[in-house]
C-alpha cells in the first residue's frame, strides 16, 4: 500500500515527537485544547476557549439543550406575573462557590449587570429591565417596562454566558478583564498549575450538585463529574498531539487537522466523532473604522472574489461531505438559515471583476494589514487563504500571524494600520452563535459596543428590534431574510462557508455531550 506524502510526514513527526508523562489514572483526564488559554474572562472575550474555561468553574442560572431550548440550571424554577412584566427567579439549595461562600442572589444579580454590557442578548435586555433586585438570599427580582418573551433564552444563552460569579468579582468593570476565576461550576480551576502556553488544569469540584435530571444535553441538565483532575496540555505542534493520542498520553484532541484525522481513524483505540452535530461557522471580518474597508463599495468588491469551497476545503479537507459552500448569515440546517441575498455568494465567481470593483471604488494601494493565528486550526487555515486571495487582488498586504492570544487582543485595537491596527481578521463560530439574530455577535450594527471591527448600521439594529417584536415563526423568518440582505448589502462581514468540525478521543471515553468540549458525564469505560 502507497502511502500519501502527508501521511509520511505525520508519521514521521508521530515518530521524533517528544513523549509526555503517562496518564496518572482512571480518573485524570488528559486533553490537547483547540487553544491556548489568554484569558480567564468569558464576558470580557468571545474566544471559544475562554467560553469553554467558563464551562468548568462557572455555572449559569439557565441552561440550553441540544434543541436550543432554556431550561432551568442554577435557577430552581420562576414565577412569571403582569403580562410577564414581572418575573421571580429561585436559586437552588446548596449552591456554594469555590471559596466556600453560598450562592446568593445578589451574586447572580451582579453577574446579570456585567454581563448585559458585553452580550447581544443583554444589551437588548438591559433597557427594558426597571428593577433587578435580590430582596433575600435566594431571589432574584426583575420588573420589566415591557414583557421581553426570550428573557429566558438571554439568560441561557451559550457563548458569553451569563455565568454567576462572586458579587466582588462580578462588580469588575466589563470593559476590564477578572483574573479571579472563583465559580460555583463542576470544576475549580488550579491557578497553582497554571503555565499559560502550557497546562491549565482544574480539578473536580466536591461541592458542587448536579440538579436533577437523567440525562445532560448540551449546557443543561445533571453536570455529573466523572474525572478527579482535567488537564489541558497546550500543544501548538499537531504532530505531536496526534502522537500524543496514538501514544495513549492524552486522552482527546479537540481539533486534529484532517491529515492527522486520516492517521488517526487507522487505530482501532481511537475514534474520529464530530464535535457537534450542526456546522461551524467561517467568518472574515473587515474593521469598518479605517480605511480601506471604512468604504463599503471596497468591501463589496470582494464578493467575486470570495469562494467558500476554498476557505473550507482548508479547514477540513476536499471532501465535500465535510462542508457547506452556500452559507449564509445563520447556521445552516436552523431555523433562521436562509438563501436571501446570497447570490454575491453563490453566483459565478470572478476576481479580476473583483480588481475592476476595488479600483472603480477608488482603492489605490491603500495598505491593509490581515491578522491571524498559527497555533489554532480553523482560524488559522482560513487566514492562509485570504492572503492568497487579497495577494491577488493586488491589495497593498500586511500579513500578520502570531498566537491566538497575541490575535485576541491585537483584535481589539483600533488603531489605524499605521499604528498597529489591523483590516482584516477570519475566525469560526460555533453552531449557537448564528443560530438566530439575538446573540448573532457579528450581525450588529452597534459601533463602538460591537464585536471587533465595528460596524454602525441603524438599519440592522432597527430589523432586529423588529425581529424581537414577531409574533409567529414565520414573521420571524422573514425578517431573518431582511437581515441577510441588510449584512451582505452593507457587507458588516462575509460568510466563508460553513463545517462539521471533527475530534478525536480514545476509545475507552463514553458518553460525551455533543456541543463542544464539555466534560461533565464524560466517564472512561
Amino acid at each position: 500500500m502507497m502511502l500519501k506524502r502527508r501521511d509520511v510526514l505525520v508519521a514521521a513527526t508521530a515518530l521524533a515527537a517528544p513523549r509526555l508523562a503517562l496518564g496518572q489514572g482512571a480518573r485524570v483526564l488528559k486533553m490537547v485544547p483547540q487553544a491556548n488559554l489568554t484569558s480567564l474572562d468569558p464576558v470580557w472575550t468571545t474566544v471559544n476557549i475562554t467560553r469553554n474555561h467558563g464551562y468548568m468553574v462557572y455555572d449559569t442560572l439557565y441552561g440550553r439543550d441540544a434543541d436550543f431550548r432554556a431550561q432551568p440550571q442554577m435557577a430552581a424554577g420562576h414565577v412569571v406575573e403582569d403580562d410577564g412584566r414581572r418575573i421571580t427567579i429561585t436559586l437552588r439549595d446548596g449552591l456554594t462557590f469555590h471559596d466556600g461562600s453560598r450562592v446568593l442572589a445578589r451574586d447572580a444579580v451582579a453577574s446579570i449587570r456585567r454581563w448585559m454590557k458585553r452580550n447581544p442578548y443583554g444589551q437588548k435586555l438591559e433597557p427594558v429591565i426597571d428593577e433587578l433586585s435580590a430582596p433575600d438570599d435566594r431571589t432574584i427580582r426583575l420588573r420589566l417596562s415591557r414583557p421581553f418573551p426570550l428573557l429566558f433564552d438571554a439568560l441561557s444563552v451559550i457563548s458569553s454566558s451569563c455565568f454567576v460569579m462572586p458579587e466582588r468579582i462580578a462588580l469588575t468593570d466589563p470593559f476590564k478583564q477578572i483574573d479571579d476565576p472563583t465559580g460555583s461550576g463542576p470544576f475549580r480551576f488550579k491557578r497553582d498549575e497554571f503555565n499559560s502556553g502550557s497546562r491549565v488544569v482544574y480539578e473536580r469540584n466536591p461541592a458542587y450538585v448536579p440538579r436533577d435530571g437523567n440525562a445532560p444535553s448540551l449546557t443543561a441538565g445533571p453536570k455529573r463529574v466523572f474525572f478527579d483532575r482535567v488537564e489541558w496540555e497546550i500543544i501548538t505542534d499537531t504532530g505531536t498531539a496526534t502522537a500524543a493520542l496514538l501514544n495513549g498520553e492524552i486522552d482527546w484532541f479537540e481539533q486534529p487537522a484532517p491529515e492527522q484525522q486520516e492517521l488517526l481513524a487507522r487505530d482501532r483505540n481511537v475514534v474520529i466523532d464530530l464535535i457537534d452535530r450542526r456546522p461551524f461557522t467561517g467568518a472574515l471580518r473587515l474593521n469598518h473604522l479605517h480605511p480601506p474597508f471604512d468604504d463599503v463599495r471596497v468591501r463589496r468588491a470582494l464578493y467575486p472574489a470570495i469562494v467558500q469551497a476554498d476557505f473550507m476545503s482548508a479547514i477540513v479537507g476536499p471532501n465535500p461531505d465535510g462542508f457547506l459552500a452556500n452559507a449564509g448569515v445563520f447556521t445552516p440546517g436552523t431555523p433562521f438559515a436562509t438563501a436571501a441575498g446570497l447570490d454575491v455568494l453563490t453566483g459565478p465567481r470572478d476576481a479580476a471583476r473583483a480588481r475592476r470593483l476595488l479600483q472603480e471604488a477608488g482603492y489605490r494601494a491603500h495598505k491593509m494589514r490581515l491578522i491571524g493565528p498559527t497555533d489554532i486550526l480553523a482560524p488559522a487555515a482560513l487566514t492562509q487563504v485570504a492572503a492568497d486571495l487579497f495577494g491577488r487582488l493586488d491589495f497593498d498586504l500586511d500579513v500578520a500571524l502570531t498566537d491566538w492570544g497575541t490575535v485576541m487582543q491585537r483584535r481589539s485595537s483600533r488603531e489605524p494600520v499605521d499604528r498597529g491596527g489591523w483590516s482584516a481578521l477570519l475566525t469560526s463560530f460555533s453552531s449557537f452563535d448564528f443560530a438566530d439574530p439575538a446573540g448573532h455577535p457579528l450581525a450588529r450594527g452597534n459601533g463602538l459596543l460591537g464585536w471587533p471591527g465595528w460596524p454602525t448600521s441603524p438599519r440592522i439594529e432597527a430589523l432586529r428590534d423588529t425581529w424581537f417584536q414577531a409574533p409567529t415563526l414565520e414573521a420571524q423568518q422573514a425578517v431573518c431574510a431582511d437581515i441577510q440582505r441588510t449584512v451582505l448589502d452593507e457587507v458588516l462581514y462575509i460568510p466563508v462557508g460553513a463545517y462539521f468540525s471533527r475530534t478525536a478521543l480514545r476509545r475507552d471515553l463514553a458518553d460525551r455531550v455533543l456541543g463542544f468540549a464539555l466534560f461533565w458525564n464524560l466517564r472512561r469505560t
